[in-house]
C-alpha cells in the first residue's frame, strides 16, 4: 500500500470508483467492526473477535466468509446487506496521525482509485471537498472514535473472562468442510453467570448493550452457511 496524506493540491483530480466487487477490494472474509456499530451490524453479520498480528490487542470483526478472500455478502457489484461496516465503506481512505491531530490518508494503490477519468471526485475544481468526500470524512470520524473507544470494551470483556476461543467446523451441502479457527466469541454461559455488581459495572460503562448485540449476532453464522451453500460451496 502507498499511503499519502490527502490534500487538494496533490489530489485535485482524484476520482474514486464506488462500485462493489471482489476486484474493488471487497474480497475479505472478515472486516473490522467497532462496538458502536454492533446494534446495526448484528442483524446481518456474526460478530467475532480476534487478536492482531502482534497479539497486543483484540478487535471485533464482522464475519463475511469462511475462507481467505471470500466475501459472501457480495452479489456481483452489489453488497447484499442493509449495513456495510465502516471499515469497508470508507476505502480507500483511512485515518493517519500527525502528533495529536488526525489526518485523512488515501491508499493510492487501492483498486478503487480510478485511473480512467471516471468515478466520484474527491475535490471540485476550486479544491473544495465534494459532498461525497464530506460523507467519507464523517464516517472516518465515527470509525476513528469507535476504534479508540473499543479498547475499553474489550478490556471489560477480558476482565470478566467473557471471551472464549471459537472453533467452527461447517459441513456444506456439497460435502465440503470449512474449518474456522483463530477467532474468539462471547462466552454466553459466563455472561449468564455474572452477578449484579458485574452487570451493573458493564451497564454503567456502556458495554452491556454491545455485549448482548454480539451474543445475538452469532445466529447469523447459520445464515452465512446458507449463503455459502447458495454460492455452490
Amino acid at each position: 500500500m502507498t499511503h499519502a496524506i490527502l490534500n487538494a493540491d496533490d489530489h485535485r483530480t482524484l476520482r474514486i470508483d464506488t462500485s462493489r466487487g471482489a476486484d474493488r477490494g471487497d474480497a475479505q472474509m472478515a472486516c473490522l467492526l467497532t462496538p458502536d456499530e454492533f446494534r446495526r451490524a448484528q442483524d446481518e453479520y456474526a460478530i467475532l473477535f480476534r487478536q492482531n498480528a502482534t497479539r497486543d490487542r483484540v478487535d471485533a470483526y464482522a464475519l463475511l466468509g469462511f475462507e481467505n478472500g471470500e466475501n459472501l455478502y457480495l452479489a456481483g457489484d452489489r453488497w447484499d446487506a442493509r449495513y456495510v461496516p465502516l471499515a469497508m465503506d470508507i476505502q480507500p481512505f483511512l485515518i493517519g496521525r500527525g502528533g495529536e491531530s488526525a489526518q485523512v490518508h488515501v491508499d493510492m494503490d487501492h483498486p478503487r482509485i480510478s485511473a480512467g477519468g471516471e468515478g466520484v471526485r474527491v475535490f471540485d475544481d476550486l479544491g473544495r471537498a465534494t459532498p461525497y468526500f464530506e460523507g467519507v470524512v464523517e464516517r472516518l470520524g465515527r470509525l476513528d472514535a469507535g476504534y479508540r473507544a473499543a479498547a475499553a470494551f474489550v478490556t471489560a470483556l477480558e476482565r470478566y473472562d467473557l471471551l472464549e476461543p471459537l472453533t467452527l467446523e461447517v459441513t456444506l451441502d456439497s460435502g465440503a468442510t470449512n474449518r474456522l479457527v483463530g477467532f474468539l466469541s462471547v462466552d454466553e454461559e459466563r455472561l449468564r453467570a455474572l452477578d449484579a455488581a458485574a452487570l451493573g459495572d458493564l451497564h454503567r460503562d456502556g458495554h452491556l448493550l454491545p455485549l448482548f448485540m454480539a451474543v445475538a449476532s452469532l445466529g447469523n453464522i447459520g445464515r452465512l452457511v446458507a449463503r455459502k451453500n447458495a454460492a455452490g460451496g
